[in-house]
């Protein structure tokens, strides 16, 4: 986790300040459309026969929908739908659900098996991506913030 919110401090925080929102949001959701990856918990010849069913289930349902619900947000915000931003609140606040959800639970699974690298690795950066994707939706739009405001009294014309 240390790791991927460095590299997002670092670099990918000031790399992604100068871009407009919508396209910023799709960078943040793209990894989430890979989220598919989490059925890897419903495969019984992958995981641990000592994976309770009821973690694998809700892991594993929880991320194919979370990534189905990514690849709509991904769509509204490329194709500029008016609905775009409200979808994008909807992934977020489903996708992180569900990992809170599965973090909750992880102590109750003993092994994951060759599974093991989807809490090591995708985990984390999803994570972070999230808190990202959160900042972005409450953050106003700089650019706004920056354009020069002409005042009748002072206008030239």
């Amino acid at each position: 986790m240390i790791v991927f919110a460095l590299i997002f401090k670092w670099h990918v925080t000031p790399w992604l300040s100068g871009k407009p929102k919508k396209i910023a949001l799709g960078i943040l959701i793209l990894p989430h459309a890979f989220r598919h990856i989490g059925l890897t918990f419903l495969t019984p010849a992958v995981v641990s026969e000592a994976m309770p069913s009821a973690f694998a289930t809700a892991a594993g349902y929880g991320d194919f929908i979370s990534g189905l619900l990514a690849i709509v947000a991904l769509l509204a915000l490329q194709k500029n739908w008016t609905s775009a931003i409200g979808i994008v609140w909807v992934f977020n606040i489903v996708g992180s659900v569900d990992l809170l959800n599965a973090l909750r639970q992880v102590e109750a699974v003993p092994h994951f098996g060759a599974a093991w690298y989807i809490p090591t690795f995708p985990v984390p950066l999803l994570i972070v991506t999230h808190v990202m994707v959160f900042v972005r939706l409450v953050k106003r739009n700089q650019t706004n913030l920056h354009a020069p405001q002409s005042h009748p009294s002072t206008s030239p014309c």
